[in-house]
């Protein structure tokens, strides 16, 4: 992923701050936001009255820039945020939204069909895997003998556009851990021929989810 830092990206980020609802989609939209403004409660940014985060890992780096009051959806995804209370009635709200180009564009899409106004602010820019051949080696080695987590279409789309025909097709042997039904669907469409879903986009749930799935005996 790349930085955004120039003057409209910190202007952007100054809007969306500014806003009654804040909402920041990924731990690396903190990171970034963080290296661009100070993010804990001072002076420039006290309107900032409800901070939202896409998922626990979000939360977390919430907490760690200095962001104590944080709602959290149940589910870590577009519509788990979106069906919190504070986001039934919004005609009329601004909210900011701290994110990156790309995604579906679902979060924004339903804001502002249920009238909000949004500023949004893509404070860092996502950039395809840079793979090289040992991680291609790696895979050819593992044959089929291991497991991928997949938490972002987008990445996944990247990774297995990045890698050569021997090595794309070891790692679809492999057992593919995803955090959602549309992973599970764009994993198996994708090629996977094993697909576990998690409760979770968190490592942990991603881990006790292929746990879970392991025989006693450990992976064949």
């Amino acid at each position: 992923m790349t930085a955004r830092e120039d003057t409209p990206t910190r202007a952007a980020l100054d809007a969306a701050l500014l806003c009654s609802r804040v909402i920041f989609t990924s731990p690396a939209a903190v990171r970034h936001a963080v290296r661009l403004r100070m993010l804990a409660p001072d002076a420039q940014n006290a309107r900032m009255r409800h901070t939202f985060a896409l998922g626990e890992t979000t939360h977390a780096a919430l907490r760690r820039a200095g962001i104590s009051k944080v709602l959290v959806a149940q589910h870590a995804t577009s519509e788990g945020l979106l069906a919190l209370p504070e986001f039934a009635s919004i005609s009329g709200a601004q909210i900011g939204v701290v994110t990156a180009p790309g995604g579906r564009g679902l979060l924004a899409s339903r804001l502002r069909e249920r009238g909000a106004t949004l500023a949004v602010a893509e404070v860092y820019a996502r950039t395809p895997a840079r793979l090289n051949a040992t991680h291609a080696r790696h895979l050819l080695e593992a044959r089929g003998h291991g497991a991928v987590c997949v938490t972002s279409a987008e990445a996944l789309r990247n990774v297995l556009g990045a890698l050569p025909d021997a090595a794309r097709t070891a790692l679809l042997g492999c057992r593919a851990v995803v955090s959602s039904p549309r992973l599970e669907a764009i994993a198996r469409e994708s090629g996977f021929q094993t697909v576990i879903r998690a409760d979770a986009p968190t490592p942990r749930s991603l881990l006790n989810a292929l746990c879970a799935h392991a025989s006693p005996q450990g992976f064949r």
